[in-house]
């Protein structure tokens, strides 16, 4: 995203701010060359970094390589660090990473890839199920950024959001024939589309806000931008508050949406 030029310029004057730069969308292949210090295979004691087939495999001797800790779950699964995610691409990915590294796969092998193959089959289901719902993909994507959202928020909820919760609690404690299960569960699917739609448009519009905020920081150093560059960083953090807060009512909406699967399994 911020190559060539003006990523240049940024790194050598030693001006890409902290935060930042972990932040960026990052492909798989990006991800796989970064952070690495080129570490020895275990098995032959050939390079075992960037070159290994797939991140996953020495390219000499084709032993199961451990898990790369520098990763995040988005790289792992060749996704952008942003909130809209291709689901269909996602599922091809998965599929494609378990052919690899599955433990079915590894039967034959030695103790240490066995060990190495359920660590990587595990991350990959994790990264999966993680970046497939839109609740648990924003909440780990704000966890990118340094935030995360504690239990016990309720202090910090508009009393208005709460009653509305409640509401929809009481009602599906009183409901007893499938209409009303239904209604509420249209409610509750209504709510979910439109605090998801929120959340994109707010980590959007943060993504955006990082941009501006290189480029003025690149431009100058002036007092004039250097107001522009806190005015960017202050809206950046709001983008990020707007989407915590967000979050933490689609997080309200998912318990109910587990109480009405719950409802729904016969005593």
């Amino acid at each position: 995203m911020w190559g060539g030029r003006t990523g240049a310029l940024l790194r050598v004057s030693g001006l890409w701010p902290a935060g930042v730069l972990g932040r960026r969308p990052l492909s798989c292949n990006a991800a796989s060359l970064a952070g690495r210090n080129s570490p020895q295979c275990w098995n032959c004691g050939g390079p075992g970094g960037p070159m290994r087939e797939h991140g996953f495999f020495c390219p000499q001797c084709r032993a199961l390589q451990p898990p790369d800790p520098t990763r995040d779950y988005f790289s792992l699964m060749d996704c952008n660090r942003a909130f809209r995610v291709d689901t269909a691409k996602l599922q091809t990915r998965y599929q494609e990473l378990q052919r690899l590294v599955h433990p079915d796969f590894f039967s034959q092998r030695s103790q240490t890839e066995k060990d190495f193959s359920e660590k990587h089959s595990t991350l990959v289901n994790d990264a999966y199920k993680t970046l497939l719902a839109p609740l648990s993909r924003g909440l780990y994507l704000l966890k990118l950024h340094g935030l995360e959202i504690p239990e016990g928020t309720d202090d910090e909820m508009d009393r208005q959001f709460l009653m509305e919760i409640m509401e929809i609690n009481e009602k599906l404690a009183e409901a007893q024939s499938e209409a009303a299960m239904k209604e509420i569960e249209s409610i509750v699917r209504a709510k979910q589309k439109e605090l998801t739609d929120n959340v994109s448009r707010a980590f959007e519009q943060d993504t955006g806000r990082q941009g501006s905020y290189l480029l003025v920081l690149a431009a100058t150093n002036s007092k004039k931008e250097t107001g522009r560059r806190d005015i960017l960083l202050s809206s950046e953090q709001y983008d990020l508050e707007k989407a915590k807060e967000m979050l933490t009512k689609m997080r309200y909406f998912s318990n109910i949406e587990e109480k009405i699967k719950l409802k729904k399994i016969p005593l």
